[in-house]
């Protein structure tokens, strides 16, 4: 947990609003395995990370509700009993959409002011904007006695995502930053919203996140491109998601479909299959089976799904040429952001070095490395 960020957040919220703030901290995410699995009602094995929002929550006193985003030295008021947000662009959509989608539901509250500040690297694929959803939605519901449940919340968040901000994501980045645990995995299956809970224990190995710090404009269109094909692929095979899909069903209309919707569609119901293997590895801990699915998955993600980049493969390609990494693949919606490597403790360092070097020569720019441990999910600090 970063004190010096939330003593900061809390001590301007007490400058500025002379009183003291409900204070929440919501994580952002890693997926072990299992990407683009979500929106297709399928199986993925997220974990909440130490790394989040920091947002200081109070009532306000006035008519209008008064929001600041420090690390962007920027802020916009609102009235609740606003219907829309003229001045709502970028990520102010995410506050104003979670206030929209909290009174669909019949929930009264007052204006309040928030403050909030975060620790998860900018473009990183970690989830940011989920974690930041979660954050007014569950600060909401604990300072006005709104009743929500968790996974009301959780929906709450998603559908600001797909109604204000435009991208139609899965429910995966908000359920882990919600219901996270403390050193553990959870294996999501996206449909029921039931998940199992595994101890990660990587033994001689640790999780090493490698940010390309780039990240390419394409990714919302693409996504919601992805999103499209799944669904069109899925109504033709008469299921109600690829989850229900087989790669026989899948050949079985192969003429019929785009060879490149064909190898979309193949790529999420092998994904769906990976990931219940990956269970079972960490279940035995078989770190080297797990490690070996995260390279085909990078495999899948690159070639069928086609959402990687030359920054993201070059990090994948350096993790497989070193002994050091057993496991390594792109994390999140794609076109940039971070890998995910499994890497020896031992060796980190030097691997460390050797990468930056190498990438800084191949592109004139830095990658940025990032440990992280599991953390519990949402909640009041």
């Amino acid at each position: 947990m970063n004190t010096e960020a939330i003593n900061k957040v809390k001590s301007i919220f007490i400058d500025t609003f002379k009183s003291n703030p409900l204070m929440i901290f919501s994580p952002g995410r890693i997926n072990i395995i299992g990407e683009h699995t979500d929106y297709n009602d399928g199986f993925v094995f997220p974990a909440a990370i130490d790394k989040g929002i920091y947002a200081a929550i109070g009532k306000s006193n006035s008519n209008e509700s008064t929001i600041y985003a420090l690390d962007l030295n920027d802020s916009f008021t609102f009235s609740v009993d606003d219907s829309e947000c003229e001045n709502c662009k970028g990520w102010k959509n995410y506050i104003f959409g979670v206030v929209a989608e909290i009174q669909k539901k019949d929930k009264t509250f007052t204006n309040f002011n928030l403050v909030f500040s975060g620790d998860i690297p900018e473009g990183a694929g970690l989830s940011s904007s989920a974690a930041l959803e979660n954050s007014v939605v569950f600060g909401l519901n604990e300072l006005f006695n709104l009743d929500l449940t968790k996974e009301e919340m959780i929906y709450i968040s998603q559908k600001a995502e797909h109604n204000y901000v435009g991208v139609k994501c899965g429910i995966m980045d908000q359920y882990a930053s919600m219901f996270g645990q403390k050193d553990k995995a959870l294996l999501l299956d996206c449909r029921s919203l039931k998940a199992q809970p595994y101890s990660v224990n990587l033994g001689d190995y640790q999780l090493l996140l490698i940010n390309t710090n780039v990240k390419h404009n394409l990714s919302d269109s693409a996504y919601n491109n992805r999103r499209e094909v799944c669904e069109k692929v899925a109504k033709m095979l008469s299921k109600k998601a690829l989850r229900d899909a087989t790669e026989d069903d899948l050949n079985k209309i192969k003429s019929n479909l785009d060879l490149e919707d064909y190898y979309k569609a193949l790529y999420v119901i092998k994904e769906n299959e990976r990931v219940k293997k990956a269970a079972k590895a960490i279940e035995n801990k078989d770190i080297k089976k797990l490690g070996n699915l995260l390279f085909e998955t990078h495999d899948g993600l690159k070639n069928n799904y086609k959402v990687s980049c030359s920054e993201l493969d070059f990090l994948v390609d350096k993790a497989k040429e070193t002994d050091s990494v057993i496991g390594a693949r792109m994390m999140g919606g794609g076109f940039g952001g971070c890998t995910i490597n499994i890497i020896d403790k031992k060796t980190k360092e030097t691997f460390i070095k050797d990468v930056a070097e190498a990438y800084k020569n191949k592109f004139n720019t830095e990658c940025s490395f990032y440990n992280v441990m599991l953390e519990e999910g949402t909640h009041v600090i």
